[in-house]
């Protein structure tokens, strides 16, 4: 069975204005769509907001009676621990509705004030508890670019050019 042909598809073609004029005529019509594009971003922005004001009295209301089942779903599997998990040979329990699990979490650790703690740690030897971590310098090899010619992985870009259209705006200065 000869495998499925895979059909290339052309790239639309791009206008291209000809002229100076052409050009700034469509900067300025660019101008426009991005205007417009704005306006229809705040409209959505502001139906989302308006829908989200009338919803959320409710939705506040209905996460309060969340939390409050589930304290005292927990609070009665907490209590009637035991003899749901046969003495902790179980840890999910299946009921007619749903179920109920307990996981221990693996330990964790947390640092406060790291500069602190590595501070304590190089005091009292315990640098085996220290990680050092050892990265590339680019701004060394930006510095001194012919030093790393022909090492494999390394290439440094120059005369990189960005392109950007700016139509002019007019800013009332509200923020």
């Amino acid at each position: 069975m000869a495998a499925a042909r895979v059909k290339k598809l052309k790239a639309v073609a791009e206008q291209m204005p000809q002229t100076r004029e052409e050009v700034s005529e469509n900067i300025h019509r660019l101008g426009d769509i991005q205007r417009e594009a704005l306006r229809l971003e705040t409209r959505m922005n502001d139906k989302i907001a308006a829908i989200t004001e009338a919803e959320m009295p409710r939705i506040t209301e209905l996460k309060k009676e969340i939390a409050s089942l589930f304290k005292g779903i927990q609070a009665w599997c907490d209590t009637n621990k035991a003899s749901l998990t046969k003495d902790g040979k179980v840890k999910t329990i299946n009921l007619i509705t749903g179920s109920v699990s307990w996981r221990a979490r693996p330990p964790s650790c947390i640092v406060r004030k790291p500069d602190v703690v590595l501070e304590a740690l190089h005091n009292l030897g315990l640098t085996r508890f220290i990680r050092t971590k050892e990265e590339v310098n680019k701004d060394a090899i930006l510095a001194d670019p012919k030093a790393v010619t022909g090492i494999v992985g390394i290439t440094v870009q120059t005369g990189i050019e960005d392109f950007s259209v700016m139509p002019f705006e007019q800013d009332a200065g509200v923020k």
